[in-house]
């Protein structure tokens, strides 16, 4: 029974050491300092981040509307051509073909509307006169009119011939480099619902723009006329400039589905214009794009830490700060921020601008070069020379400790 009191006693003391140390360690105060930072000036801004590709403002497409083989091509990649210039040319030998045929028709029809018109002049006269009877007349007139309609078909059918004669010679529509080229020669093409494309030109590659996919949640902050910087994987160490050209109001929208859940991501479209006045920027280049929504230069700011501090004259007494109207509440507009004078924290309400998630800009109330309080956080190099000095003689002591005792 001895025993058992004797080690619940032992036990008891244990714990009362421990808290008398714990206690002790905490109260002293000393693992605690006060942070502070000095107003200065500095830029502040805000940012929408997105990824988007690098085209070519103006980009044409050229094709061909009749089908055929490509005899011949007289541009490559990255030849530079002008307005009317000739670049492929399809083999002509059935259009030529259909030409001999529509201008046979053209001549028979022709041949047959002036004898029907003839014809029809005479039984004009002849029915006038009462000499031949309503039916004659009736079917002269009918068979004129046939044979009009026969010949201005076949003139509607020599002009689509000769069309499509002239569409065999492809020529260029602007003026440009050309970016793709879709065909070799020998190659058919059908010109069907949609026409083939032979060529892409870009009219000019020193002026490019990048469309952008900015997500639902950032694009109402995103304006025109905003500045953007962006990088290119294949220049990583250059950082190109432009500006917000266009806000798309139709949404991208994209849908990706598990096997639990469908998840649609929308985002929308921004055009972005750059200069490439040295020819980096490449057509369909990815691009990492900031959009500065928010710009504000040489303004005072404050740490947003410092607007969120409170002054508890109890925590800032051990380390010998005295606290002035703990107690104050800020003006309503303002925020109050307390500005450390020697050793005493005195507030202040200051009037604040802009912010971005690292500080706010301070319109009034501060002068730079004050020095605000923004934390109190615990000294680490203290609390390391405290836990030497105060350690409990009933934890166990490093390792080796009892060796070099022994020694």
């Amino acid at each position: 029974m001895k025993k058992k009191v004797s080690f619940f006693c032992l036990a008891g003391i244990v714990v009362i050491a421990g808290g008398m140390f714990l206690f002790s360690g905490k109260k002293a105060g000393g693992g605690m300092k006060l942070e502070t930072e000095k107003v200065s000036r500095s830029s502040i801004s805000n940012v929408v981040t997105a990824t988007g590709t690098v085209e070519p403002v103006t980009e044409v497409d050229v094709g061909t509307q009749v089908s055929g083989i490509v005899s011949k091509l007289y541009a490559d990649y990255n030849d530079v051509v002008t307005a009317g210039q000739l670049i492929a040319k399809m083999d002509t030998v059935t259009l030529h073909a259909e030409l001999q045929s529509a201008t046979a028709q053209l001549n028979k029809s022709k041949s047959e509307y002036e004898y029907q018109q003839k014809n029809y002049a005479r039984n004009k006269v002849l029915y006038e006169k009462k000499l031949i009877s309503d039916t004659d007349y009736e079917t002269a007139t009918y068979t004129y009119e046939q044979a009009k309609a026969n010949y201005e078909q076949s003139q509607a059918s020599m002009v689509k011939v000769r069309r499509n004669l002239e569409y065999a010679t492809i020529t260029s529509p602007i003026n440009g480099v050309i970016i793709n080229r879709a065909v070799e020669e020998g190659q058919t093409v059908a010109a069907g619902f949609e026409t083939p494309t032979l060529f892409t030109i870009a009219a000019d590659l020193t002026k490019m723009q990048i469309i952008a996919d900015v997500d639902e949640a950032d694009i109402g902050s995103v304006l025109e006329g905003q500045r953007v910087t962006f990088t290119v994987d294949a220049y990583p160490n250059d950082v190109f400039e432009g500006q917000v050209k266009q806000i798309r109001l139709g949404d991208s929208s994209e849908s990706s589905s598990t096997t639990s859940s469908t998840s649609t991501v929308v985002t929308y479209e921004v055009v972005i214009s750059a200069d490439n006045p040295d020819l980096k920027l490449k057509p369909r280049l990815t691009a990492n794009i900031t959009i500065y929504t928010m710009e504000r230069n040489d303004v005072l700011v404050v740490p947003n830490k410092a607007l969120r501090f409170i002054a508890d004259p109890e925590m800032l007494m051990p380390l010998g700060i005295e606290v002035d109207n703990a107690t104050v509440n800020a003006p309503e507009g303002k925020k109050i921020v307390w500005v450390k004078v020697n050793n005493r924290l005195e507030p202040k309400s200051v009037t604040v601008g802009s912010s971005n998630n690292n500080v706010t800009e301070v319109v009034s109330g501060l002068s730079e070069g004050e020095e605000v309080a923004v934390d109190l956080a615990a000294a680490a190099s203290v609390a390391s020379g405290q836990a030497q000095q105060e350690r409990s003689p009933f934890m166990p002591g490093p390792p080796g400790s009892q060796k070099k005792a022994k020694k």
